[in-house]
């Protein structure tokens, strides 16, 4: 439950985020006659991401055996690149995304099309919506309980949402760069869990046939079919006996990753012409 709560929390107020940047600059420049749109390409966008969601379960669902570990462990492994890939794009992005999603909104309201609007909400939260669904599929496959890890999924974007609704009101300001490097960290974590689980996934699956001894065995001490241990292998890729290949994996992954996100400076935010015409809204300054 943790592990769906804290992925749609954290994606679920990007996307809070995102929109109300967008709903908060059309009404400061006395546009939110164009509200209609962003919302269009907000829903188009989540049904786009459920639809991605859906198709991954169906998919698993019609496998068994060794196809199905290998499915899981290779699916564990692509959402662990997308979302390494993603944390450092947001790092870099964090500092003027504000700007940005303005001047986009700028450019198609001076072309007057509704569409290139639409599609400014569309693609902005597509990316995040895709990459939750992706990150939930691959954390799905050891959870404790699907009702738990739905309502953890539920209770995150519920959150988010509420989030969002203090930030567009002014009610709270959130510093991006701290929220962005916090979350960040957080992602790499549970990224480094599913490297692991991966592993083991496609060792099941024969496509790894050796993976190492085993240095330790923590399996009377802390079973991986007891409620904490399945909820520690699903948040961190706990593992009562890993392999060589899991350890040096985990560690070497999150070591190498977590180092150069901490390290790699975001770039210095520079004021546009249209940012310092306009007004800006308060909840969104980084």
């Amino acid at each position: 439950m943790l592990f769906s709560l804290l992925v749609t929390l954290r994606e679920g107020l990007e996307i809070a985020l995102i929109v109300t940047i967008l709903l908060g600059y059309l009404r400061n420049i006395g546009q939110k006659q164009h509200f209609r749109e962003v919302w269009f390409g907000v829903i188009a966008a989540a049904v786009l991401a459920l639809s991605v969601g859906v198709g991954l379960v169906v998919a698993s669902r019609e496998l068994s055996g060794r196809v199905l570990e290998a499915f899981e462990g290779s699916a564990m492994l692509f959402a662990v690149a997308v979302l390494t890939w993603m944390v450092f794009w947001m790092k870099r992005q964090s500092a003027g995304i504000s700007a940005n999603l303005r001047r986009e909104i700028d450019v198609a309201l001076s072309t007057g099309s509704v569409v290139a609007l639409a599609l400014i909400s569309f693609s902005s939260v597509a990316r995040e919506g895709i990459e939750t669904a992706l990150f939930l599929f691959a954390g799905s496959t050891g959870s404790v309980s699907g009702v738990q890890f739905v309502l953890g999924g539920a209770a995150g974007f519920s959150i988010a949402a509420v989030a969002g609704v203090v930030l567009y009101y002014g009610v709270a300001r959130l510093p991006l760069r701290p929220f962005f490097l916090a979350t960040g960290i957080a992602v790499i974590f549970l990224a480094a869990g599913l490297v692991s689980n991966a592993i083991s996934a496609l060792h099941g699956a024969a496509l790894l046939p050796n993976i190492g001894a085993r240095p330790w065995d923590t399996e009377a001490t802390l079973s991986m079919t007891s409620t904490i241990g399945r909820f520690l292998n699903t948040v961190l890729g706990y593992d009562s006996a890993p392999a060589w290949a899991q350890i040096v994996a985990y560690w070497g992954y999150l070591i190498a990753v977590l180092a150069a996100y901490v390290a790699w400076p975001a770039p210095r935010r520079k004021k546009s012409h249209t940012e310092s015409a306009s007004a800006a809204l308060p909840a969104t300054q980084p």
